[in-house]
């Protein structure tokens, strides 16, 4: 079976499902140049919990996480069916005391928005996994590591958050900070270099990257993906753009 590539997606709005704009075409363009997955499993920044945790329905619902937006988006749903057996090997790789099985959850606004546009027929089967809130940055990156065998399975391992994200500092402009400029830049860099260290370690790198992360749900879906890649894979990136003053659309395909 044909290895899967690694994708991280910077989401931004759930408007994003429905709008035609640069970010939804520039993703609708990367679906069509994917192999087609066997399954789906997708790290959202819109799902943490205590201790990790994998969706196991075979019926998974569309959450609308979200509120003030126009009836059109709550209207838009992603009914792809899940994944018992992709749940379980996920087990199998981490251990069960690490990770749990769900059937409460469901499909957040980071995968649903997203998938949406890469596969919108919704019919691969998708899988959630939780962001553990007692995990650290190193630990997020190594559960990466053991996911890796998947990409042979003929899973899709898709990342889905923002390596920039402060809303508290975000205008509904299209601008952006030198400073989300500057970190998101320092991003591209070390990850063409091939140098996770000071990814992982992204506590230690400064003022820009205090403001850039200053919560770390939607950025370590990247650690992720991160964690998943081989040395030496080709890496590229699509809508490299800072919008808001402080949200970061970066995403970025490996493999």
């Amino acid at each position: 079976m044909e290895r899967m590539p690694l994708l991280f997606i910077g989401h931004g709005s759930p408007m994003n499902a429905i709008e035609d704009n640069e970010f939804s075409r520039s993703w609708i363009a990367v679906g069509k140049t994917l192999p087609p997955p066997k399954a789906i499993l997708c790290v959202s920044a819109h799902w943490e919990s205590m201790g990790t945790q994998t969706t196991a329905m075979e019926k998974p619902r569309t959450i609308y996480d979200f509120y003030g937006f126009p009836p059109e988006l709550y209207e838009k749903t992603y009914p792809a069916p899940g994944s018992p057996e992709l749940a379980a090997r996920v087990l199998e790789l981490v251990g069960a005391d690490d990770t749990s099985m769900d059937l409460k959850w469901g499909l957040d606004h980071g995968t649903w928005s997203v998938l949406a546009r890469l596969f919108s027929k919704a019919e691969i089967p998708v899988v959630q996994l939780s962001l553990d809130v007692n995990k650290k940055s190193q630990e997020h990156y190594d559960l990466g590591r053991q996911l890796k065998p998947l990409r042979d399975e003929g899973i899709l391992i898709l990342g889905s958050g923002n390596i920039v994200h402060n809303l508290r500092m975000v205008v509904f402009e299209d601008i952006a900070y030198d400073w989300a400029l500057e970190f998101d830049g320092m991003v591209k860099k070390w990850i063409l270099d091939g140098n996770h260290d000071p990814l992982i370690q992204y506590h230690k790198q400064g003022r820009e990257a205090a403001l850039s992360i200053n919560s770390a749900e939607h950025y370590n879906p990247l650690l992720y993906v991160l964690g998943a890649q081989d040395s030496g894979e080709p890496v590229s990136f699509f809508t490299e753009k800072v919008w808001g003053g402080s949200v970061s659309m970066r995403s970025i395909r490996i493999g």
